[in-house]
């Protein structure tokens, strides 16, 4: 965030640059009707963006070309579309390096085509913002919405948050600026959501004013000086000591890796402060807990609703980021709870496998109900897994395409 003397100003559309805090929590609010893709749109025009580099790829593909359209109107200073989705990634850090405030989209398998990327962005300290709208990334080929990809993001150094809803996109990347370009921090950011079932359809969503926008980013206070070259600690080296096969390479790979998630680290006490928490808890007394991100949070409410009219109570806790891991918070909110359920829309169960490392007493987590390959998950198979692991007599679930 640049300093504090720009706020007030106008930038070339007319837009004050704002205390992010007032534009954030004090600032009026407008109810809007859009989809997850449009609000990816009206959160970039508030956001001071200097480049964004575009691939398309199901399901980012509109949010690409809508903020295609912000770049026309004025609202983007650079705007331009990558040969490759790895191309694009090595684009953004060219432009982060220089400076920019950068910002870019992905999903499914150009995520993978473009990981190697994501590593160096960590090392690089680049606080690039992805959002990635979460596909089937494995064959056969899908489009449809599968979180596998997240699982991968998860050791690359970068921050991850995961949105349940339109609201939390739209907040969400304007705070992530705010977190990632933190001095202490400086870190890319992996804001992610469930493709299609975010990005595709329609909610309510309260929209800051329009004539409001971010400072914009102030380079100068990175924590890596930006393009040295010769210098340690360094963003990216041209050839010296760290490419020799002795002590002080290991010693500079090992303590430059600690640092990095050292940093993410440090992104704790700036996330907590922005999001209002790591995690949210509803019911938190309850015996059986559903503990989920993304839109599994919501298949969760809806089946705590269907097991309220039968009189179970069911609790929640809404992991709101991945990376920082709230581990401490998720101690606390399972402690007393018998029973933990994960749900999640994806085939290796990464959510619960974090989970189970992370509380005593592990064997209480049940690692599902999970779908997978775009599928989506009724509420009424979270009620069934509740109500066996509870031991309870469950209705049979009507046969799907009988």
């Amino acid at each position: 965030m640049a300093t504090t003397s720009i706020i007030g100003t106008k930038n070339k559309k007319g837009q004050v640059f704002t205390d992010p805090r007032v534009m954030m929590r004090e600032a009026p609010r407008t109810p809007s009707f859009y989809t997850g893709s449009e609000v990816i749109k009206e959160a970039i025009r508030r956001a001071s963006i200097d480049v964004m580099i575009a691939y398309p790829i199901t399901p980012q593909s509109e949010a690409a070309a809508l903020i295609g359209e912000l770049f026309a109107e004025g609202y983007i200073g650079d705007y331009f579309r990558g040969e490759s989705e790895f191309a694009v990634m090595s684009q953004c850090a060219g432009a982060a390096f220089g400076g920019a405030r950068v910002f870019t989209t992905t999903a499914g398998p150009g995520t993978m085509r473009a990981m190697e990327n994501f590593p160096m962005w960590s090392g690089a300290r680049l606080p690039i913002q992805c959002i990635v709208t979460c596909r089937g990334i494995n064959s056969p080929l899908s489009i449809q919405p599968d979180t596998l990809e997240i699982a991968y993001l998860l050791n690359t150094g970068m921050l991850v948050w995961h949105a349940e809803t339109a609201q939390d996109f739209y907040d969400w990347i304007l705070k992530g600026y705010m977190v990632s370009e933190e001095p202490d921090v400086h870190l890319p950011l992996a804001l992610c959501c469930d493709g299609f079932f975010v990005t595709h359809t329609k909610d309510v969503v309260d929209l800051t004013p329009a004539d409001m926008c971010l400072p914009p980013y102030d380079p100068y206070r990175s924590p890596v000086p930006c393009m040295d070259m010769e210098c340690p600690p360094v963003r990216m080296m041209r050839d010296p000591f760290v490419m020799k096969s002795n002590y002080i390479s290991y010693a500079t790979h090992a303590s430059w890796q600690q640092e990095v998630w050292a940093a993410a680290e440090r992104s704790r006490k700036h996330t907590i402060a922005w999001l209002d928490g790591l995690i949210d808890v509803e019911n938190g007394d309850a015996d059986t807990l559903i503990v989920a991100s993304g839109t599994a949070v919501s298949q969760g409410r809806e089946a705590i609703r269907l097991l309220a009219d039968e009189g179970i109570h069911v609790g929640l806790v809404k992991v709101k980021t991945l990376r920082p891991w709230p581990e401490e918070e998720i101690r606390d909110a399972t402690r007393h709870a018998s029973h933990i359920i994960v749900p999640e829309f994806n085939v290796v169960g990464w959510m619960a496998k974090e989970i189970k490392a992370t509380i005593p007493r592990s064997e209480r987590v049940v690692a599902g109900p999970r779908v997978c390959g775009g599928m989506t998950m009724p509420p009424e198979i979270i009620v069934e897994e509740i109500k066996k692991v509870l031991g309870l007599r469950s209705k049979v679930l009507a046969g799907r395409g009988s």
